[in-house]
């Protein structure tokens, strides 16, 4: 039996390998495909190559990164690794938790390390030879070891109360597992901007003038309160501009990147923020959170059912059952579910952003939106043509030829009636 489980475990991987490269094949045959009237005005000729430049050199890398963890991981599975450094944790003790932190602890650690050639090729290479990179190499270093740390405190404090929950509850464990990550994603969505974004950038209250006076007289219009509106030093890292709504109830805040604020106008900006407004008035955000934690309880309880079945740990070379052997070998077997159901969400996020885009639409934003969607498009040296089936499966957003066509027919149906 655990040899069945083995090999479905290969193929798995071998197939997702397969199916995300065939995919990026399909995506980059449409790059040069010949650009909508609705897209003709974004690039010019020289940056419209220097976009699909960007794009295949991407792709390329993609490629690598991704067939190096696949040799990587199936080294692990033919040659034993998993229960090789599970065999090494056990060493040092004899608690079941202690020896899980110590096993996904080494895995973490080796993982990043081997990760980050590909890290500073990406940032210091690829992006640096576009124009994107404004990261030093003394603010990678501090993002590394702040990044390193967070997931050893939290990362750390949370796996060690799941695994004491499941040696000291067995059964019910998928329960109080379930509760915990609930109530960590709460708590996290309400008080990451307070709490972990500032380990990482600063952040400032956008100052009184036109913006603001203009944000503020939209918020009004569409009654949304707005009280905390900040400037996040983004341009630190990277030229790219973005904005999002953070935290719930009295804690949500606007956050708009130095880089947005410097790249469109004041009216783009607002239709940005209405588009935001939009998203939060529909209530996506909460409905996105009640998913998300209703997914989470589906998958412990699924866990729970085969977490203790010895052909788990035994498919990864092992002759006892563990918990972390059961939770890598479950984590594999359970991702073809979980990319049926990451194409589901992406369905349900794609239809939000319409909402969210017809939204500012009625309020007669929607031209600011489109020239902002397009400067940023522009910015980003984004892909026009992705292919209808990379969007199906990796786009959380729809095309932005998708969108602007969306937007224009909103707007319409808002002047007539």
């Amino acid at each position: 039996m655990y040899e069945t489980i083995f090999y479905i475990i290969i193929a798995i991987i071998i197939f997702e390998f397969i199916f995300s490269r065939t995919l990026d094949k399909l995506n980059s045959s449409w790059r040069n495909k010949k650009l909508p009237l609705e897209l003709e005005d974004i690039y010019d000729a020289e940056k419209y190559l220097k976009s699909q430049e960007y794009g295949s050199v991407n792709s390329k890398f993609a490629l690598f990164s991704s067939s190096f963890q696949l040799i990587l991981i199936l080294i692990m599975l033919f040659l034993g690794g998993f229960a090789y450094f599970d065999n090494i944790a056990a060493q040092y003790s004899e608690n079941p938790v202690i020896i899980s932190l110590l096993f996904f602890g080494i895995l973490f650690l080796l993982s990043d390390i081997l990760n980050i050639p590909f890290d500073i090729y990406s940032t210091f290479v690829i992006e640096e030879k576009f124009g994107f990179n404004k990261t030093t190499v003394k603010t990678f270093i501090l993002d590394k070891i702040k990044s390193l740390l967070l997931t050893i405190l939290i990362g750390g404090l949370i796996l060690a109360i799941i695994v004491w929950f499941y040696y000291e509850t067995t059964d019910m464990f998928w329960i109080y597992a379930w509760i915990l990550i609930s109530v960590f994603s709460i708590f996290i969505a309400m008080f990451y901007s307070n709490l972990i974004v500032p380990l990482f950038n600063k952040q400032t209250p956008l100052e009184e003038g036109e913006l603001k006076d203009a944000i503020n007289k939209f918020s009004q219009k569409a009654g949304f309160k707005v009280e905390n509106i900040f400037v996040i030093d983004g341009s630190k890292r990277s030229s790219k501009a973005n904005a999002y709504f953070t935290g719930l109830g009295k804690k949500k805040r606007i956050v708009l990147y130095d880089t947005l604020i410097n790249d469109l106008k004041t009216n783009e900006i607002v239709a940005v923020l209405a588009h935001e407004i939009g998203h939060y008035k529909l209530k996506h955000t909460l409905y996105s959170m009640i998913f998300s934690i209703l997914q989470t309880g589906i998958i412990f309880f699924i866990l729970s059912l085969f977490i203790d079945n010895i052909n788990l740990s035994k498919a990864l070379g092992s002759d006892k059952v563990t918990f972390e052997l059961g939770i890598i070998a479950f984590g594999i077997l359970f991702s073809p579910i979980s990319t049926i159901i990451g194409f589901a969400m992406n369905i349900f996020s794609r239809k939000n952003e319409y909402q969210a885009d017809k939204f500012a639409a009625d309020y007669e934003m929607g031209n600011n939106l489109i020239s902002a969607l397009k400067k940023l498009s522009a910015n980003s040296l984004s892909n026009l043509t992705p292919h209808p089936a990379y969007i199906f499966v990796y786009y959380s957003h729809p095309s932005l030829y998708q969108r602007i066509l969306s937007i224009k027919s909103n707007s319409l149906n808002s002047t007539i009636n």
